[in-house]
């Protein structure tokens, strides 16, 4: 066994809360997702869901309770409608329709020759790494999960892409207990708390405007973030 991945990392995510995990890499965030999804139990500690350890139910119906979406978002060689309702097959037209405007896809239906019907390609190849991004977020809104995993994209998203992640995160907050892995200074002043993450540790914790206050190492993070200076002249 080597040292442990994370120590003494303890909080909460209530239900139709809006928490951002944020730290340099190797921190300890995907680690936490890892844990949460139950891809491996703790050696130490336990993850509670409403109040039950997570390891005394079965992995395929915790996982039914939870939506990912992943940077690299995994699309399936069909129609642009199977990938929205693969996780949701009864799921009603207005439901998906709902989520494709929600996540701005409604100018690449209306492109698309078939609009929904419209075969994507094996890996969506059809479709730009922003598309696969509103596709995923699309895929898991219509899903309705109890918990929202939310791995932010680290590279540069175009404004419409941009502008549909963060009206996602608006919709999911108030339906479901939403985390987010958050790379932008935008979606980090969005969540209600926000953990700091050092060396698989919590370094600190509290809204943004509490930590600029109170944690320089926050502070410093902030500073590197790309949307900052948006951020501060929109604030």
């Amino acid at each position: 066994r080597g040292r442990p991945v994370l120590r003494g990392v303890s909080f909460r995510v209530p239900a139709g809360g809006h928490v951002a995990l944020i730290g340099r890499s190797g921190a300890g965030k995907s680690t936490i997702f890892a844990l949460v999804e139950r891809f491996y139990d703790p050696d130490r500690g336990e993850v509670l869901v409403d109040g039950v350890p997570a390891g005394a139910l079965s992995r395929e119906g915790h996982r039914a309770r939870i939506g990912l979406v992943e940077q690299d978002c995994p699309v399936l060689d069909g129609t642009l409608r199977d990938n929205l309702v693969y996780a949701t097959p009864g799921a009603g037209e207005e439901e998906v329709r709902r989520a494709v405007d929600t996540t701005n896809l409604g100018g690449l239906v209306s492109r698309l020759p078939r609009g929904l019907d419209t075969r994507v390609g094996e890996h969506g190849r059809e479709l730009s790494g922003g598309e696969r991004q509103r596709l995923a977020i699309a895929r898991a809104l219509i899903a309705r999960p109890r918990l929202l995993l939310l791995d932010e994209p680290t590279s540069h998203l175009d404004l419409e892409s941009e502008l549909a992640l963060h009206r996602a995160i608006d919709e999911a907050a108030g339906r479901c207990a939403l985390l987010v892995i958050a790379h932008r200074f935008t979606t980090v002043r969005a969540a209600a708390s926000v953990i700091v993450l050092d060396q698989g540790r919590i370094v600190a914790s509290g809204s943004h405007e509490e930590l600029l206050e109170t944690s320089a190492y926050y502070s410093e993070l902030a500073s590197q973030w790309p949307g900052r200076r948006e951020a501060a002249a929109r604030g």
